[in-house]
């Protein structure tokens, strides 16, 4: 399953309209949204870079404003670790990552007065994407390119949502369209008045769900710490694999 997802992670950047290439590297870059987790590298699997190939992909995003940054599975190049730490790249952390099946799927405990529903209109998508703004701790809007990864990922056969609670917007997020039947939960975010109180693990639990009767075969997803990660296990995920983020502080 960890090789699966880490080519599913691949061939969904392959497919971003803005990626572009550096060598061993495929970069999803992301115009309108500065979020370093929206922009980031991926090696080709057992790429062997160079001191040159490093300080190329280092310069394609210092150009573009970006943080230089990768995400992969160590186990897919195991020599570009030690490139990256080389140049002087920081090791973020060692993500679990975490799969679900349509079988393994658990039902969450029921909150009151919760409705999680859809986007459809403009006026609900950014509504859903402001959610996921200040859930992560921006001020002010959302940015354009969070409303367009919400609408992407409903119009390209994937699914978002946005749960209320009393007509309150409480959380959002959404699952990216499938790639070989294996989409990736991500993006999940609740409003701070309304965290520990169940709204995280039903809106997960909706989005999988939806995403198994759209017929996805797994689904995956990086938990953000250890009580996330928790969380996740209580509606049937299960660690498959750990997933490297590293990055060079800015220059």
């Amino acid at each position: 399953m960890d090789t699966a997802i880490q080519q599913y992670a691949r061939t969904n950047t392959l497919r971003s309209p803005d990626h572009y290439r550096v060598g061993p590297f495929t970069v999803r870059h992301n115009p309108g949204w500065e979020l370093k987790f929206a922009n980031y590298a991926i090696p080709d699997r057992d790429a062997e870079p160079t001191e040159r190939d490093v300080a190329e992909l280092v310069a394609a995003f210092r150009e573009r404003g970006r943080l230089p940054r990768l995400e992969f599975l160590p186990a897919w190049a195991p020599a570009v670790e030690p490139a990256l730490l080389a140049a002087g790249f920081t090791v973020e952390n060692r993500a679990p990552v975490m799969s679900c099946a349509p079988d393994g799927l658990l039902v969450p405990k029921p909150v009151d007065g919760l409705r999680v529903a859809e986007p459809v209109t403009d006026a609900e998508f950014t509504s859903a994407a402001a959610v996921q703004h200040t859930g992560f701790g921006g001020e002010g809007g959302p940015d354009d390119g969070e409303i367009a990864w919400l609408r992407a990922a409903t119009e390209g056969g994937g699914v978002s949502g946005v749960a209320t609670v009393g007509g309150t917007p409480a959380g959002a997020g959404g699952c990216s369209a499938p790639v070989d039947g294996i989409g990736e939960l991500a993006g999940l975010a609740v409003a701070e008045g309304f965290r520990r109180r169940g709204v995280g693990a039903a809106l997960s639990a909706w989005l999988t769900r939806t995403a198994f009767d759209r017929g996805f075969d797994a689904v995956w997803l990086e938990p953000g710490g250890p009580e996330v990660e928790r969380i996740y296990a209580r509606i049937g995920y299960r660690r498959v694999g750990e997933k490297l983020n590293i990055s060079l502080d800015p220059a």
